[in-house]
């Protein structure tokens, strides 16, 4: 029986995660919860899976929820209750699916409280990599990645030497403007982006699909993930996401992880990692998905990918720099306030005014983010 906290319990991953643990109430207890604000469906995960703690990030909002909830459940708030619950001393494992920077600070305090991280917040490796990894090791805590595409290496990697490891081909479904025109995207709204042809996510996920910056984030993080030179990730783009990625070995070989677009198998992976569990998932029918293509990604059109790629090699606090810019123009962008292609334009601005340095302490990182934040609003006047 693992004992898990779930940051973001109430999004996507969030969601999946906990029907997981009610397919499996023999092998998985829910003792700490955090939300940003949504107390309504945290309310009902309160009276179902009775965590000994949860949190809310918004301390209004976690002040009406203890008036609104019994039981011996503990109501945190702000970035000190998501600590809180990252760290709780019944909790083994971690699963952060919080969206932004903001789970960064619960994650390295996890680790250094030994609990196994379950890691579906990629601003925590595209931001701090280095020092998040450097913590692992030091706790020699393991980082157990949720992304489909990271999950998809992790299993193609069982068995194999990492000296055999010749290149990681992260797939791409191209997102909803894969076909279309330079000048069309140009036009389209943030609601437009929101429609992805193949999976089911959150707005900010689902808009950084339409950039490709969250292929490019998953190039950073696989980077630090696996141990490996950028130079020997690539992107390919597969419409179908039938593989989930595919890793090339110095023979020639390569071995992929193949499945229906479904969250719910690597979730479930890294909660049962290293062992395997029966799933309650769609299996893939061949004679349904009988054709697979691939194509190479058009940086023109989608040039946050070739930035993120940027950001990684030059390496320092670039990567910083790229995240946080990129959260801030998104969130723009569903709010109407740029354009799509305002977001790889003002990122790329951010990087050539930026000077990357070496960080060493969260505390840095924190100071280029306000930077960067500051730079945006001032050029965006």
């Amino acid at each position: 029986m693992k004992k898990i906290s779930v940051l973001g319990s109430t999004g996507s991953i969030g969601k999946q995660t906990l029907e997981i643990v009610r397919e499996h109430p023999d092998k998985f207890e829910i003792v700490g919860l955090a939300v940003m604000k949504s107390i309504d469906d945290l309310e009902a995960q309160i009276n179902e899976f009775k965590p000994k703690i949860v949190a809310v990030f918004d301390e209004e909002r976690a002040k009406t929820l203890i008036n609104r909830i019994s039981g011996n459940t503990q109501v945190r708030w702000g970035i000190k209750g998501l600590i809180e619950v990252a760290t709780y001393y019944e909790t083994e494992v971690v699963l952060n699916s919080v969206v932004g920077s903001v789970g960064l600070i619960p994650t390295l305090e996890a680790i250094k409280n030994k609990k196994t991280i379950a890691l579906a917040n990629k601003e925590t490796l595209v931001a701090a990599g280095d020092l998040v990894m450097k913590e692992c090791k030091n706790n020699d805590v393991n980082m157990i990645p949720v992304d489909s595409e990271h999950s998809a290496i992790l299993q193609c990697l069982q068995g194999e030497k990492s000296a055999n490891l010749d290149k990681i081909i992260l797939t791409a479904s191209g997102g909803p403007f894969r076909n279309w025109c330079y000048d069309d995207i140009k036009q389209v709204t943030f609601k437009d982006a929101l429609k992805h042809p193949n999976w089911s996510m959150g707005k900010k996920i689902s808009v950084d699909s339409s950039t490709l910056m969250n292929k490019g984030l998953e190039v950073i993080e696989a980077k630090w993930l696996f141990d490996v030179d950028v130079e020997k990730i690539e992107v390919v783009i597969h419409p179908q996401s039938i593989i989930h990625s595919m890793i090339e070995l110095k023979d020639g070989s390569i071995i992929a992880q193949l499945g229906v677009p479904n969250m719910k198998l690597p979730i479930q992976y890294a909660l049962s990692y290293p062992d395997r569990i029966q799933g309650e998932v769609t299996k893939l029918d061949f004679k349904k998905f009988h054709t697979l293509t691939f194509e190479e990604p058009d940086l023109k059109r989608f040039p946050c990918l070739s930035l993120a790629y940027e950001a990684i090699r030059i390496g320092g606090t670039m990567p910083c720099v790229l995240n946080a810019a990129n959260e801030m123009l998104v969130d723009y962008f569903l709010k109407d306030k740029v354009n799509f292609y305002d977001i790889p334009y003002y990122i790329e601005k951010a990087m050539e005014k930026h000077r990357p340095f070496s960080y060493q302490s969260v505390e840095e990182l924190l100071e280029v983010e306000a930077w960067v934040r500051a730079w945006i609003i001032n050029e965006l006047r």
